[in-house]
């Protein structure tokens, strides 16, 4: 055997164990996609404008702490709109103090003075880019929940302006983990003006039927046991985004709660807001539900609890939520749906049963058509496959029903690549050339036309892992893989299959 002959062979020896120590076993190293395993798939829309109301509440509440800071007089700062509000009973006098302070910290804002007010709006180009960041945001803060609660090979990217696509498979509990992504987080200790009253009327009756412009209405939750209706500040003294550290704790019944720290401005503000009102309620917020509404007794440092009478499951899911952080806007589910494991069981089957029929039909012609060499190229065939198998495992891969049909066609193009050699092969022998010389032509002429194809189809794939979504991703991968595997099992391992078979002696290629 010739020495370079020889290193072919360990080479695809080699290539050939290697793949097959990766992928064993198969069912641990390859994850099976939503279509076969089963699972959920939902597309969601951000409602952008509550990432503007959330901006213009953390301004007005910054605006409010630099005009003490600057002794600015003022009566209120009322929100009118999302990315607008008002400042109100203003001097004249310090109308360019006031100007001086906006300049400075609100460099997004445009305003505009009329008397003893001012009215403050949000610029254009910040107003596009919070919406944007709202998105980006979302996609982030779901996928660390997702993540937090252990699902295996998640899809979860953005498509277009404000939806976002999550796929979850193999999800046992999919109502969970849809509350866990859907809930916004939004958590919030606001000081309470008025009750509880047992209901929204009688909470008002002192003030004419209307919330005032500077407060707001909110129920308390009565899961939690915080009966009845409270007036609550507008402003926030300190939201979910100051929080530094949360976990699962217990109170002082024994009951699940979630102990929680505050980062140091937060916990500052906090101070200062428990400090002035002693006596006082200080309601526990959780997207507009009060959980709990506590007398505040002494100034508070940055620690506490939630204390809400929850169950161990709702505390430890509400700790994922704190965790990755508040939703910076709402969601709506616009598509929402659930494949079962039987399903995904059929897919299986299915998608298999292709492969195989594929597969094996493909064989049968090459060997019936091209004879000996037909079983040249079936060896190459059973080798690509293997390879496959390899480079899905060592990726860990999740395999999807396209990309079953990306393996499929990567057989198909696999096949292609030998027909291309084997008619040139012919074409050559048919001018009387020798059969080695023949061999070696049909391979060396047959390359630039499998590297073209295969090259311009891996560009066109690499297109659509980059821009499509799961399942075509899976289809793109598979068949990314299935093409480089082709240019070496096609041409190297077909060729010095051929070189080993066929001598100088041989009278004759069977072909």
């Amino acid at each position: 055997m010739k020495k370079g002959l020889r290193w072919k062979i360990i080479l695809t020896l080699v290539v050939l164990a290697g793949c097959l120590v990766i992928s064993y076993p198969v069912k641990e190293k390859i994850k099976l996609g939503l279509d076969l395993r089963g699972g959920i798939h939902l597309r969601m829309q951000v409602i952008t404008e509550d990432a503007i109301t959330m901006e213009t509440d953390q301004e007005i509440l910054r605006l409010q702490e630099l005009f003490k800071k600057n002794s600015i007089t003022f009566t209120s700062m009322i929100k009118d709109t999302p990315g607008k509000f008002s400042i109100q009973g203003t001097i004249p006098d310090q109308e360019r103090k006031i100007k001086d302070v906006l300049d400075q910290y609100l460099r997004d804002w445009d305003y505009i003075f009329a008397g003893i007010s001012a009215s403050v709006t949000l610029k254009d180009a910040a107003r596009q880019y919070l919406k944007d960041q709202a998105v980006d945001q979302s996609v982030e803060t779901i996928r660390n929940r997702v993540d937090a609660f252990g699902v295996a090979e998640p899809i979860i990217q953005r498509q277009g302006k404000e939806w976002i696509i999550v796929e979850l498979p193999g999800v046992d509990n999919p109502d969970r983990v849809q509350n866990i992504i859907k809930q916004a987080a939004v958590l919030e200790w606001k000081l309470v003006k008025a009750g509880p009253a047992p209901d929204e009327e009688t909470l008002l009756k002192d003030y004419g039927g209307k919330v005032p412009d500077d407060m707001d209405a909110l129920k308390g939750d009565p899961k939690r046991r915080a009966e009845g209706w409270y007036l609550v500040s507008k402003v926030a003294t300190v939201t979910g985004q100051d929080l530094r550290m949360v976990r699962r704790s217990v109170d002082e019944w024994n009951n699940p709660a979630v102990a929680f720290s505050l980062k140091p401005d937060g916990a500052k503000r906090f101070e200062v807001a428990t400090g002035e009102n002693v006596g006082k309620l200080l309601a526990i917020i959780l997207d507009d539900r009060i959980q709990s509404a506590p007398v505040i007794n002494t100034r508070i440092s940055g620690d506490g609890s939630i204390e809400g009478h929850f169950t161990v499951e709702e505390a430890e899911d509400l700790v994922i939520i704190l965790k990755s952080g508040a939703l910076p806007a709402g969601i709506k589910t616009l598509e929402n749906r659930t494949i079962g494991p039987s399903l995904g069981a059929d897919s299986v089957r299915a998608g298999l049963l292709a492969f195989m029929i594929a597969v094996l039909s493909v064989m049968t012609f090459m060997i019936i058509y091209y004879k000996f060499s037909g079983v040249n190229a079936v060896i190459a065939l059973i080798l690509n496959v293997i390879i496959l198998i390899g480079a899905l495992a060592y990726f860990r891969a999740t395999l999807t029903l396209p990309g079953i049909a990306g393996i499929i066609l990567g057989v198909g193009m696999a096949v292609d690549a030998n027909v291309l050699i084997f008619e040139r092969i012919r074409e050559e022998s048919a001018l009387g050339k020798s059969i080695m010389n023949s061999i070696s032509l049909g391979f060396s002429r047959a390359f630039s036309a499998i590297f073209d194809s295969n090259l311009t189809t891996v560009i066109s794939a690499i297109f659509l892992f980059q821009f499509g979504t799961g399942p075509i991703r899976g289809y793109a991968v598979t068949l990314i893989i299935s093409l480089a595997a082709n240019m070496f099992t096609a041409v190297f391992v077909s060729h010095w299959i051929f070189n080993v078979t066929v001598t100088k002696k041989t009278k004759k290629l069977s072909i």
